[in-house]
């Protein structure tokens, strides 16, 4: 059986504040009913799992400061 070959996507997108607060607030009501989320990103669809890990990461680099919401899983 051939092995899967993984493939590195790392894309950003900058979303209004409107836009951003609607995806956070569908991303919530998810988590809480237990249910799986969708997203499309980039022109691609994404389902995360119900059970995908979350976690919250603050970097501070040369100038600057981000604040990462993380959801990850594996396939």
């Amino acid at each position: 059986m051939p092995k899967k070959i993984k493939r590195a996507r790392d894309i950003e997108k900058v979303y209004s504040v409107k836009k951003f607060a609607e995806k956070l607030r569908r991303l919530a009501d998810a988590l809480e009913a237990g249910e799986q989320f969708r997203i499309q990103v980039a022109g691609k669809r994404v389902n995360v799992p119900k059970d995908a890990k979350i976690s919250i990461e603050h970097e501070r680099g040369e100038g600057e400061e981000e604040i990462e919401f993380q959801l990850k899983w594996e396939y």
